[in-house]
């Protein structure tokens, strides 16, 4: 009886490594796998994390690209208003200078004559005007006269909202060669590149902005069109050119709204 309880006990304590070595194992694959389904729960978060991030990024790019819209909108109805106002003002002065410039000329007295006489004016006096008094003639219509231009430069940018570029490129041509030196002439020019640019025409488009830059130095529009321009470029697959635009309109226009959509543009370089 001896002899085979201490062989079954040495056999016990022989095999108490090896299920002590089963357990660990299999202790480490359980924590393997909670590991792993821990590492596909993170993984899984992550990609609804990034999926969410670019519906996000889309829509501030979609709301960024609206509010651009309604600012170049606010900002045309505000050129509008004040081509208007302009207009207004310059017919009121025109008014009053011919008012002021007109000269004043009375009717001669009817002649009544005296009791007994035959009721004929005396010598030298015939009609209604005394002679050589000469009367003031009325200046003939002028016809076929131009557009006033708040009319041209409302309806040139009311088809450019429409997305009539054809029809708004021809209206401010027509505004810049009627009106080449108005308070809105630069604005117009301005207006036909964007009209290019909406026409996928980018090197039109720049070649117009470049007219800007030419003709008008000091028009408030540069930095707009300069930043536009930019935009253009990278269309045409030139990048350098176009960084080197932005660059420009940070140093001169750092304050603008320009100023800070091409700061965005290099820093997204």
């Amino acid at each position: 009886m001896v002899r085979p309880l201490t062989a079954f006990l040495i056999a016990a304590w022989l095999a108490a490594p090896a299920w002590a070595a089963n357990k660990d194992t299999e202790r480490l694959q359980i924590q393997i796998a909670n590991l792993q389904a821990q590492i596909s729960d993170l993984q899984r978060r992550s990609d609804d994390s990034l999926k969410e991030i670019k519906r996000l990024n889309e829509l501030l790019a979609d709301q960024g690209a609206q509010a651009r819209k309604n600012s170049q909108d606010r900002q045309a109805r505000d050129e509008a208003w004040q081509l208007a106002l302009k207009d207004i003002t310059d017919r009121l002065g025109e008014i009053s200078e011919k008012l002021s410039g007109q000269p004043q000329t009375a009717a001669a007295p009817a002649y009544g004559g005296s009791p007994g006489s035959t009721g004929e004016p005396p010598a030298g006096m015939t009609g209604s005007a005394p002679t050589g008094g000469g009367a003031v003639a009325t200046p003939p219509a002028a016809g076929g006269a131009a557009p006033a231009p708040r009319e041209l430069y409302s309806q040139a940018y009311a088809d450019y909202a429409r997305g009539n570029y054809d029809l708004a490129i021809q209206g401010f041509q027509e505004y810049l060669r009627t009106y080449p030196n108005t308070e809105f002439s630069d604005n117009g020019q301005y207006w036909i590149g964007e009209c290019l640019y909406g026409k996928q025409k980018y090197a039109e488009a720049i070649e117009a902005w470049n007219a800007l830059f030419r003709d008008f130095p000091s028009s408030d529009k540069l930095p707009d069109a300069r930043f536009k321009k930019g935009l253009a470029l990278e269309r045409l697959g030139r990048r350098s050119q176009a960084l080197v635009e932005y660059r420009y309109v940070v140093d001169r226009y750092p304050n603008s709204e320009a100023g800070r959509k091409a700061r965005e543009k290099l820093n997204a370089q």
